[in-house]
C-alpha cells in the first residue's frame, strides 16, 4: 500500500481556494431543498467586479430564461472589500467599485425575485489579497469579527448566501501565517449567523478537500477539491475525486464540485460532461461565465430541464459508481422514489478516444423492458431489454432516465459507495489513522477503500442495503491483503462475526463469505477493526439465500417456469430477489 492524501495546494496551486460554510441550524430548514443554483462572479471576473457588472448579471439571469429554469442566486465574490474602520472594526465597501455600497444591489437583486450571495474568509485576509494583489482584502476576514460581520451581512444588508474562503486560515496562503482549525472556525461562523435570527441563509464549506464527516452537521454544502479552472484536465480531475463521494451526500447536504466553466472555452462535449455530471451528482450549479454574452449552445445546455430535474430531485442523492465498461464509468441513482422502478444513469468517458459502452440493465438493478429517455436530447428512446449499447466520444457523457418493469434488489456495493465514519482529506491519513479511497486497476470499478481500521470510527459501512422482504443472505466481502488481517462484520448495529482474511497479495482480490440476516427495508452493513489495520476493500455482494423448499423443487425436471418468493411460495409477480425456476435451473432475479 502507498500513502495517499490530497495536498493542500491541489487544484490551482497558489490559486484561489474557497470555503463556503453553512449554518448549522439550516440543516433542518434546507433538508428538502436541492443544491444551490445561481451565478458567481469569480470565474470570469476575479476581483475586478463592480456595481454595474453585478446588476447586469442579475438582468441577464432573468432575460435569458435562467431564472425560469431554476437559477436564483447572484453571488458577489471577492473584490468588494474596502478595509475596516480602525476604531469600530466595521467592514467597509470598496469606494470605487461599489460607490453606493451593497444595500442597493441586494435590493436590486431581490426586486427581480432572486437571492443575493456574498463572500468572506475564515481568517483575517482574503485569497484575493494574497494572490491577486488586492490589498483592500487585508484584514477584512471574519476572524475576530464573526458576529459583527454576520449582523452586517444578514440583518443589515439582507444577503441570503455566503461563501467563506480559508486562505486567511492557512499559513501557506497568507503573509501573517495564521493557522486556524477548520472545525472550530466553521462552527463559530455558523453560530454567529444563527444569532442573527436568520434561518434561511445558505452557507457552503470548501476547504480544498473534504474537511471531515463533522461538516454535515455544520454546512449546507462543501467544496471537495481544489479550485476548478477553464480546462478539461481540471474538470476530469474534479470528477475523479468525486466519484467516490456519493455516501457523503445525504440529508439534503451536498458535495460541491465548484463553479461551472460551461460557456467559456471547453468543447461542446466537455461542456455537456461538465454540466451533466454536476447535475446527476447533485453538485451546486453556479454559472461562472458572463451571462449577458453567453452562446446559444451553452445557454440551452444550462437551461436543460431534464438535467436540472436530476440535480433538484426530491431524493437529493448523488449518483454512485455502479461499475465500469470499456474504461467508462457507470453512475446511477434513484429518482422520485427510493428503490422504485425509475432511475437515472450516466455513462462517462474520461478517455481521449471514443468508446463503445455496453450496459447490462441488471448491473443497475433494473429488469424486464426498460424505457429510456435521453436527458441531453430530451427525447424518449423507447424500450430496451437486458442490455443497451452506445458510442461515447472522447471526454463525453450520455445520461438517461430509465423506467423499468421490475426493480431488482441491488447485490453489488462498491467500496467507493461506502461511508467511512471519520473520513477526511485535510490531514495526513496515516498519521490520523483515517481511511481513504484509492484507484486500483485490480478492483471491479477501479477504486478501493484502504487504510481502514485501528479505531472504531475508521470503519466502512453501507447505510443503504435494501431488502424487499428481509431474510437470510450471503455477504461476500472482496478484499486485498498480503497478510492476515481481521474484519468484524456487523449488521444493523449487531456484531455477526469476525473473520481473518489473506488474499496473498496487495494486488490480488480475495473473497470471504459470511452468513447474515437482513430486516425488511433499509439495513446497514459495517466492516471494522478497532485495534488493527483491516484489509483493503474492493466491494461487497449481498445475495439472498435460496430456501430449502425451493432447493428441493429445483431438483425436479419440470420444464414449466414457476416463480417463488423467498419463503417458497409461488408468486405471480416475482419480487426483486425472487427465484425464477426454468428447466430445473435457478436464476436470482
Amino acid at each position: 500500500m502507498k500513502y495517499v492524501t490530497k495536498h493542500p495546494l491541489l487544484g490551482r496551486g497558489l490559486g484561489r481556494i474557497f470555503v463556503v460554510v453553512a449554518l448549522q441550524a439550516s440543516a433542518v430548514s434546507f433538508a428538502q431543498n436541492g443544491p444551490t443554483m445561481g451565478w458567481s462572479s469569480w470565474n470570469t471576473y476575479g476581483v475586478n467586479i463592480n456595481e454595474a457588472l453585478i446588476k447586469r448579471q442579475a438582468d441577464a439571469m432573468v432575460s435569458k430564461g435562467l431564472k425560469q429554469a431554476g437559477y436564483d442566486h447572484i453571488n458577489i465574490d471577492d473584490g468588494y472589500f474596502g478595509g475596516r474602520d480602525k476604531k469600530t472594526g466595521q467592514l467597509l465597501i470598496h469606494s470605487t467599485r461599489f460607490p453606493n455600497g451593497l444595500k442597493g444591489i441586494v435590493d436590486y437583486i431581490h426586486a427581480k425575485g432572486l437571492k443575493a450571495g456574498i463572500y468572506s474568509d475564515a481568517g483575517r485576509n482574503t485569497c484575493g489579497s494574497m494572490f491577486n494583489g488586492d490589498v483592500t482584502g487585508k484584514g477584512v476576514g471574519l476572524y475576530e469579527h464573526d458576529q459583527q460581520d454576520a449582523d452586517f451581512f444578514f440583518k443589515e444588508l439582507g444577503f441570503d448566501f455566503i461563501k467563506v474562503d480559508f486562505c486567511g486560515g492557512s499559513y501557506y496562503h497568507n503573509e501573517d501565517h495564521l493557522v486556524l482549525d477548520e472545525q472550530a472556525r466553521y462552527k463559530s461562523i455558523a453560530e454567529a449567523i444563527r444569532n442573527t435570527g436568520r434561518t434561511d441563509v445558505r452557507m457552503n464549506a470548501c476547504r480544498w478537500a473534504y474537511p471531515g464527516t463533522w461538516i454535515n452537521d455544520a454546512a449546507f454544502s462543501w467544496r471537495t477539491t481544489g479550485d476548478i479552472n477553464n480546462s478539461w484536465n481540471s474538470v476530469r480531475d474534479i470528477l475523479a475525486e468525486n466519484l467516490y463521494m456519493s455516501a457523503y451526500c445525504y440529508d439534503g447536504h451536498y458535495n460541491d464540485m465548484d463553479m461551472l466553466e460551461v460557456g467559456r472555452s471547453l468543447s461542446t462535449e466537455e461542456d455537456k460532461t461538465h454540466f451533466g455530471l454536476w447535475c446527476i451528482m447533485s453538485s451546486p450549479l453556479l454559472i461562472g461565465c458572463d451571462m449577458s454574452n453567453i452562446s446559444t449552445t451553452a445557454l440551452n445546455l444550462l437551461r436543460n430541464k431534464d438535467l436540472i430535474a436530476l440535480n433538484q430531485d426530491s431524493l437529493h442523492l448523488q449518483a454512485y459508481v455502479a461499475g465500469k465498461s470499456n474504461g467508462c464509468h457507470i453512475l446511477v441513482k434513484d429518482v422520485e422514489k427510493l428503490n422504485g422502478t425509475k432511475r437515472a444513469f450516466a455513462l462517462y468517458n474520461p478517455n481521449d478516444a471514443a468508446k463503445k459502452v455496453t450496459l447490462a440493465f441488471k448491473d443497475i438493478d433494473m429488469g424486464g423492458a426498460v424505457q429510456l429517455r435521453d436527458a441531453f436530447q430530451k427525447k424518449n428512446l423507447g424500450a430496451y431489454t437486458e442490455t443497451f449499447e452506445v458510442n461515447i466520444p472522447a471526454h463525453g457523457t450520455r445520461i438517461y432516465v430509465a423506467e423499468a418493469e421490475t426493480r431488482l434488489e441491488r447485490t453489488r456495493y462498491e467500496a467507493e459507495t461506502g461511508f467511512i465514519s471519520d473520513y477526511q482529506e485535510i490531514k495526513n491519513n496515516q498519521a490520523e489513522k483515517t481511511g481513504i479511497y484509492e484507484t486500483d486497476a485490480n478492483c471491479s470499478a477501479g477504486y478501493k477503500a484502504s487504510w481502514l481500521g485501528c479505531s472504531e470510527k475508521n470503519d466502512l459501512l453501507w447505510r443503504d442495503i435494501y431488502s424487499q422482504e428481509g431474510g437470510e443472505y450471503k455477504l461476500t466481502i472482496a478484499y486485498l491483503s498480503a497478510e492476515n488481517r481481521n474484519i468484524s462484520v456487523s449488521v444493523n448495529g449487531t456484531k455477526v462475526q469476525t473473520v481473518t482474511v489473506n488474499s496473498g497479495g496487495w494486488g490480488t482480490v480475495g473473497r470471504k463469505i459470511v452468513n447474515i440476516k437482513l430486516q425488511k427495508g433499509q439495513n446497514t452493513i459495517r466492516l471494522s477493526n478497532p485495534t488493527a489495520w483491516m484489509p483493503n476493500i474492493d466491494y461487497i455482494e449481498v445475495v439472498p439465500v435460496v430456501p430449502a423448499a425451493i432447493e428441493a423443487t429445483m431438483q425436479g425436471t419440470d420444464s414449466r417456469q414457476q416463480a417463488y418468493d423467498l419463503q417458497g411460495r409461488p408468486a405471480r409477480n416475482v419480487s426483486s430477489h425472487g427465484i425464477l425456476i426454468t428447466n430445473g435451473k435457478k436464476v436470482l432475479r
